[in-house]
């Protein structure tokens, strides 16, 4: 295996001093793990992003939820790791995480902006049952009273629960958890890896309980699987029951890497609709706007029926609630989603 990003130079992620651990118990089985020391962890999120935050904190690179969307995927090729099941299996675990952490929140150059975890792989993903970074990561947050937000789709979260609330006391956070749909054969082989859509439902429950803001993030909405009337609705639905504070719906995109990964799935699994999703995402990553327009119509008004109210800043990971919508032209254009890209 070769990763050009690896060496002495002033450009490269991470020192050559790399340790693969191959584990072979029956929670772990098939993963290989590559400990790394990353020379930085506060990571800017390129200028062509459509993220409203500026900064991010990624303890793993590669997931074990393998999710076969995952946008992310594309992300394992810079370190000529395999996209596929390389991607699911081949962890890149930075062991330095906390420390570095500290230590770069206590650089003169740094203001206390905002910092956004889960935006690139699931920071509470099994890897982190086993190498528990995330709660030196929060302790030094919450030390420095950091504001941060996290998405995940890990009930491992809770195991943190108290730190959260130590967090919260100081600082403005925000968690928002995944749930695209409520579909247990759809997840069992879209989502293998992740706690099914109701434990995460409980996650949501559990937080809201203990006064932490939590919203929910319902993505991916998949086109022609799980984007029924019927399914849409019982999906706000338990949302709604769980707690939440806001839901925002976003739209499956197929960016390279996730997209051929995705198409091999669709050609197994659903070979009826391969020509549907090449004709749909004909013009790129994301679906037509008409599409994403009427999932998000249809989800806002299903929120307020269910009573869950809009999205506020510092809900849902900072990410933006639509306008409310006004009239003539101006309604047309407010009803526009935004779909988001993460990197």
């Amino acid at each position: 295996m070769r990763w050009e990003n690896l060496g002495e130079s002033p450009s490269a992620l991470f020192g050559t001093d790399v340790v693969s651990r191959t584990i072979d118990t029956p929670e772990f089985r098939g993963i290989t793990f590559h400990e790394v020391r990353a020379r930085s962890i506060v990571n800017r999120v390129p200028g062509a992003s459509r993220m409203p935050f500026e900064w991010t904190v990624n303890p793993y690179r590669g997931c074990s939820h393998a999710c076969v969307y995952c946008f992310a995927r594309k992300t394992h090729s810079y370190l000529d790791l395999d996209t596929g099941l390389g991607f699911d299996s081949q962890i890149v675990v930075k062991v330095n995480a906390p420390e570095l952490l500290r230590r770069e929140l206590t650089g003169r150059r740094w203001r206390g902006e905002h910092i956004a975890m889960g935006t690139n792989v699931d920071c509470y993903q099994r890897a982190e049952g086993r190498y528990r970074l995330m709660p030196g990561i929060l302790a030094a947050l919450r030390d420095h009273a950091n504001p941060f937000s996290i998405l995940t789709k890990g009930t491992l979260i809770l195991r943190d629960l108290e730190l959260l609330r130590q967090a919260a006391a100081v600082t403005d956070i925000g968690i928002s958890v995944s749930v695209g749909f409520l579909d247990r054969e759809l997840w069992r082989t879209v989502e293998p890896g992740t706690p099914a859509p109701d434990r995460r439902l409980d996650v949501v429950r559990t937080l809201t309980a203990h006064g932490i803001p939590c919203g929910v993030l319902m993505a991916p909405v998949i086109p022609f699987l799980g984007d029924a009337p019927e399914q849409l609705r019982a999906t706000v639905r338990a949302v709604a029951e769980a707690g939440a504070g806001s839901v925002t719906p976003l739209v499956l995109h197929l960016r390279p890497g996730a997209r051929e990964w995705f198409m091999a799935w669709l050609g197994h699994h659903h070979p009826r609709l391969v020509r549907r999703y090449e004709a749909m995402y004909a013009d790129g990553a994301y679906a037509p706007k008409w599409y994403q327009r009427r999932i998000t119509r249809q989800v806002h008004e299903l929120a307020t029926e269910y009573g869950i109210g809009p999205a506020r800043p510092g809900e849902a990971r900072r990410i933006p609630p639509p306008p409310a919508p006004t009239s003539g032209r101006a309604a047309e254009t407010a009803a526009e989603p935004t779909q988001l890209t993460l990197l």
